[in-house]
């Protein structure tokens, strides 16, 4: 008997699956280390981007519902 699917618990706190079907994610690199950054990276790092679209399989695995 086949196992049960089921959605990976890391990627559903990280990723978020939107109406067109992308998958959105968090930037690294803001979590410390940051005093030397300028305001404007800092800024930038902290919108949300897509995610690839060569991990787009993985991603779209991890997240069965």
């Amino acid at each position: 008997m086949a196992a049960k699917a089921k959605t990976h618990s890391g990627a559903k706190k990280r990723l978020r699956v939107k109406k067109s079907g992308k998958v959105k994610r968090k930037q690294v690199g803001m979590r410390h280390l940051n005093s030397h950054m300028s305001s404007k990276r800092k800024r930038h790092l902290g919108d949300g981007v897509y995610v690839d679209d060569a991990n787009m399989l993985q991603a779209r695995r991890c997240l069965v519902f």
